[in-house]
């Protein structure tokens, strides 16, 4: 009903990042669990700013420079990414090391994230309820 709706996308976008948020909380609790294991390398999850590209991408869609494809095996120019298949990516943190045993986690970086983590799933809650508080007081009146 609403799926090709703002309200639809923006409610789609609000559940995967908050399902992103869930998948967070899960590798920060990882690495808080792995802080004395040697050579114990750190996790992170990156989604936000693929999914800003793929949207900032949207707004200037068909404004560049349009390329003549003319063999199948040409990479075309301007290959659209939708927002739908933008999913969260776990990566390792090889480049810091905090310890002399070869472990990167650093206690105090990952409790602050697990608050900023889940601040920011309480504010998509709260905007997710907001969007069908909306719905609700349009369909009352």
């Amino acid at each position: 009903m609403f799926v090709n709706t703002n309200f639809g996308k923006t409610v789609a976008i609000l559940q995967r990042s908050m399902d992103v948020a869930s998948l967070r909380r899960e590798v920060i609790a990882n690495n808080i669990a792995n802080a004395d294991t040697p050579n114990f390398k750190r996790s992170t999850v990156n989604f936000e700013a693929q999914l800003k590209r793929v949207l900032d991408a949207e707004k200037v869609a068909g404004t560049g420079l349009q390329a003549s494809v003319t063999d199948p095996r040409h990479i075309p120019f301007d290959q659209k990414s939708e927002w739908q298949d933008v999913m969260p990516l776990r990566q390792l943190d090889y480049l810091t090391q905090s310890k002399s045993n070869g472990n990167n986690v650093d206690l105090e970086e990952e409790l602050m994230s697990a608050q900023q983590n889940q601040m920011m799933y309480s504010l998509m809650a709260q905007a997710a309820a907001n969007e069908f508080n909306q719905i609700n007081i349009v369909l009352r009146r």
